[in-house]
């Protein structure tokens, strides 16, 4: 019983809430890619970047983390996106913390499992590339690496809460909650899946 409990207490949970060591990443070329390692705070202070590939060692809520410090240009609504979240890590810490448990009370389950799902969900194959060849340029349908899916799946879905979040009642942690929700149901409305979408029809007319 006491080695129970002291197996029990060396637990490492994310936040000291949440197991990552039970999640499942379905897709193979996404398992190395969507990293749910054991750790309390996902915050590394990049000390990974001085190695190859460096963003699949880091943990995918730290990667969700720093995509909301730069959620990216939206023509003229750019002040607006990012005016929540202007380099602010302790603000964004907050932030995530708060969607997790707006995930786990709306699914009852655990949010890690959810998000890992939506970045699955939302990450495209596929996409259109311009090649240029004889002063003539055309598309071409290429492969996308695992890194750069995960990238696009989590830019697609912090770009999406924050633009529902200006002039909204709603809050970022409100819109980021509904679209991870919407993206780990596979929803058709939701902004990320419709993007994937259509970036893999795109290239599919391109083959």
């Amino acid at each position: 019983m006491a080695k129970q409990k002291q197996e029990t207490k060396n637990e490492t949970l994310l936040f000291n809430k949440w197991d990552s060591t039970a999640v499942e990443v379905r897709d193979p070329s996404l398992q190395g890619y969507i990293n749910l390692e054991p750790i309390i705070i996902p915050r590394t202070g990049g000390r990974h970047e001085a190695k190859r590939f460096w963003k699949s060692k880091m943990h995918i809520i730290e990667r969700l983390m720093n995509k909301l410090m730069t959620p990216g240009h939206k023509g003229k609504e750019h002040w607006w996106t990012s005016r929540q979240c202007t380099g602010k890590s302790q603000t964004n810490y907050k932030t995530v913390k708060k969607v997790l448990e707006n995930l786990e009370n709306k699914t009852q389950q655990n949010p890690l499992q959810v998000i890992a799902t939506a970045v699955e969900n939302s990450s495209p194959r596929e996409e259109a590339t311009n090649i240029e060849y004889g002063g003539t340029r055309y598309q071409k349908a290429v492969d996308i690496s695992p890194q750069r899916r995960v990238d696009l799946a989590l830019r697609w879905i912090t770009q999406t809460a924050y633009a529902k979040s200006v002039n909204n009642k709603k809050s970022i942690v409100q819109t980021l909650s509904d679209e991870i929700l919407k993206a780990y149901k596979n929803d058709p409305e939701s902004a990320a899946v419709k993007k994937k979408n259509e970036t893999e029809r795109h290239a599919d007319s391109s083959r």
